[in-house]
């Protein structure tokens, strides 16, 4: 092969900027720059140089609590009393107007309505409706912002939760986190910009997997780094028996020139990428033990969270890490709570799922906020759709379940520039179906990156010959949640 074809298949858009001088680190959007450098109109996408969003944000980080399985949003924030008042009746077809049904239920003969088996009651001077599983949620009803109107266009699990956390419903796509990562980066050299945590429940789970915080075609320094409930919170981040930090060090200086020789005869940006991970693990290894140490936590703190909140991998202990995390500068943490899955044995296993989970979540709130961080630092928790209002099964006296229902759906988000002490949408009296003001994943989305200071539609990142978005090409920024 004569010369000029080894450099034309050895030179990729990276090492280009890199040969220009522009640097591996100097660009955060290089896919977005390299065409201006070619005479695109200036105002065909803007490219956000590392750490600046397009305007002034409301928000600098997230934390996601997701409640994977999907929490029935009538057992939680939308109270519809009719439901009770015709137990057992057949859901409308006037209602259901032939929508689409999982496999679970398509095949039932009967829809037969159930209001929910827990009392609500009005709180805060919102006077925002919450089930009495959840009275610690209660408490903050005045500081979050009740979404009752989100809608997805996926039925099943695996879709859906790649939908939420990626935009789209099959995979291979960049995660929200990893989008963060790439966007505006860390504001800890020491930490990723993007962290995830999981946990479980005592309701049915439903399992999480890497695709869910996956950088997909970003680099791969942007996927989300997993935190483990063991001895070690980060996996093979210690040094080897018999290697000490000095010895890691010139490892990695020695590892590193070898790397940056490969990249200049090859030009991969993952070679540089690799460096920056190996770095990263390097820097990581004094801030996690100090950062995952809950014990030194002081007591007013650990009565906040409960007991809990001292046994790592617990709900209760990642909610207290998170607020760690970001408060350390990472930009975006995602918890993944398992359990949520009620299609049988509601009334058993939801009050489980609840307790887990309900007092945690509000000490979150109220932890950010006495901390000054809550305005900064927007807090969502919901799941990936919602639940029927009929009962999946035989429907007895004492219990029931629920099939999936993405129709309609309920979340809160607080902090970040959102509005406190609101309900936004309104669902019918069936709650099956939006009467105003729907919220679909992309709008989410959208408003998600508003707060931080992200334009959704200019937002993009360029592969295989398109430019891709976070929010795909929908999306429209819900400004009435705006505080």
């Amino acid at each position: 092969m004569d010369e000029f074809n080894k450099f034309r298949l050895n030179t990729t858009r990276r090492h280009f900027l890199t040969k220009a001088g522009l640097g591996i680190g100097g660009v955060a959007l290089g896919s977005l720059l390299l065409p201006d450098l070619f005479g695109k109109k200036e105002d065909d996408t803007q490219a956000l140089l590392a750490g600046l969003p397009h305007f002034a944000p409301k928000a600098k980080r997230v934390i996601y609590l997701f409640q994977n399985g999907a929490p029935s949003q009538l057992e939680t924030f939308d109270y519809k009393p009719k439901l009770a008042d015709m137990l057992g009746q057949d859901l409308p077809a006037s209602v259901r107007m032939g929508q689409r049904l999982t496999g679970m239920t398509s095949g039932q003969k009967k829809f037969p309505l159930v209001g929910s088996a827990f009392k609500f009651d009005q709180h805060g001077q919102s006077g925002t409706w919450v089930s009495e599983m959840f009275p610690n949620m209660a408490r903050i009803a005045d500081d979050i912002c009740v979404i009752k109107t989100i809608h997805t266009d996926a039925i099943n699990h695996d879709p859906a939760l790649t939908f939420f956390q990626t935009g789209a419903q099959q995979g291979n796509r960049p995660s929200m986190g990893a989008w963060m990562s790439y966007g505006l980066g860390s504001d800890n050299k020491n930490l990723p910009a993007f962290c995830v945590l999981l946990s479980r429940g005592r309701g049915n789970g439903q399992g999480v997997y890497s695709k869910l915080w996956t950088n997909g075609f970003l680099d791969s320094v942007h996927q989300g780094v997993v935190f483990s409930s063991g001895e070690d919170p980060v996996l093979y981040l210690k040094n080897p028996q018999g290697q000490d930090k000095v010895s890691r060090r010139d490892m990695l200086d020695e590892l590193a020139k070898l790397n940056n020789m490969a990249f200049d005869k090859t030009g991969d940006p993952e070679i540089q990428t690799k460096i920056q991970q190996y770095e990263m693990s390097y820097r990581m290894q004094t801030a996690v033990p100090e950062l995952t140490d809950l014990s030194r936590e002081p007591d007013h703190i650990v009565k906040m969270y409960g007991a809990d909140c001292l046994v790592p991998g617990t709900y209760a202990a990642n909610c207290l890490l998170a607020r760690k995390l970001s408060e350390a500068g990472v930009r975006f943490v995602q918890l993944y709570h398992q359990g949520w899955d009620q299609h049988g044995n509601l009334v058993g296993e939801m009050p489980l799922q609840a307790q887990d989970v309900d007092r945690a979540s509000a000490a979150l709130v109220q932890d950010l906020k006495q901390r000054g961080l809550l305005d900064e630092t927007l807090v969502v928790w919901g799941g990936e759709f919602g639940r029927t209002n009929y009962c999946q099964g035989d429907l007895s006296k004492d219990n029931y379940g629920r099939d999936h229902h993405p129709k309609c759906f309920s979340i809160w988000m607080a902090g970040g520039g959102v509005k406190p002490g609101i309900s936004y949408g309104e669902t019918d009296e069936f709650g099956y179906n939006i009467v105003k003001d729907p919220v679909s994943v992309h709008d989410f989305h959208a408003t998600m990156l508003h707060l931080l200071g992200m334009r959704h539609e200019q937002f993009t990142y360029r592969h295989l010959g398109r430019r891709y978005r976070l929010t795909d090409v929908e999306g429209t920024v819900v400004k009435d949640i705006l505080a």
